[in-house]
């Protein structure tokens, strides 16, 4: 993984420090997962995905006080209730977990969206949709890796060490979902300051 190692400490970093001045709710709730890595946005919506009990995909207000909770979110509850009503667009009292995330993701050019499709769509061999073990053969060389080398990992078990990486958290299915993927980018971009840079980073990454 090209560089994210450091990118995610700069941005744990980062995240921390700018935490102390905020005064906005849902920019508080954005620090708090970014505070986490890259993975801090997509691990909550893994949290709020498994609370959604009737799988409607909407979250009432007591749904994502105990999210938050679970996830460990310290915030006060006047900044719970403002962040909520910011998700809340149509006040219905609910609100539309795709749209939650989405406006919890830091926000990214379209230009660095483009090139993080193309990464996931390179890595989908199969094109159904979703990244597997299957989809790395041949795209990921694990030979490379120094698990492997010493003979501690089969090549499988470097494959599912990687697409852990991108997986939530909390319940790592081995199966990577475009929304996933571009979760953890989003996070690894809010740590990189240029469009440039990013897409440079990527290509190499990627080999695009």
């Amino acid at each position: 993984m090209a560089g994210t190692a450091r990118h995610d400490r700069e941005m744990m970093l980062k995240a921390k420090k700018e935490l102390q001045q905020c005064t906005d709710p849902v920019e508080k709730l954005r620090l708090q997962c970014l505070s986490r890595g890259s993975a801090g946005i997509k691990g909550l919506g893994r949290v709020f995905r498994i609370m959604d009990d009737d799988n409607n995909r909407t979250l009432d207000f007591k749904e994502f006080v105990k999210g938050l909770s679970d996830y460990g979110v310290l915030m006060e509850k006047e900044d719970v209730e403002a962040a909520f009503k910011r998700f809340d667009r149509d006040a219905s009292g609910t609100i539309d977990f795709d749209e939650f995330l989405v406006t919890l993701r830091p926000p990214m050019s379209n230009a660095r969206k483009e090139i993080i499709a193309q990464a996931f769509r390179k890595l989908d061999k199969t094109g159904d949709g979703v990244i597997t073990i299957d989809d790395l053969r041949g795209v990921y060389n694990a030979q490379h890796h120094p698990k492997y080398q010493n003979g501690e990992w089969t090549e499988d078990q470097v494959f599912r060490i990687f697409l852990d990486n991108f997986d939530s958290p909390y319940d790592k299915d081995g199966i990577v979902t475009m929304e996933e993927f571009m979760n953890y980018y989003a996070g690894v971009s809010a740590s990189i300051d240029t469009d440039v840079y990013f897409i440079i980073m990527m290509k190499n990454a990627w080999k695009l």
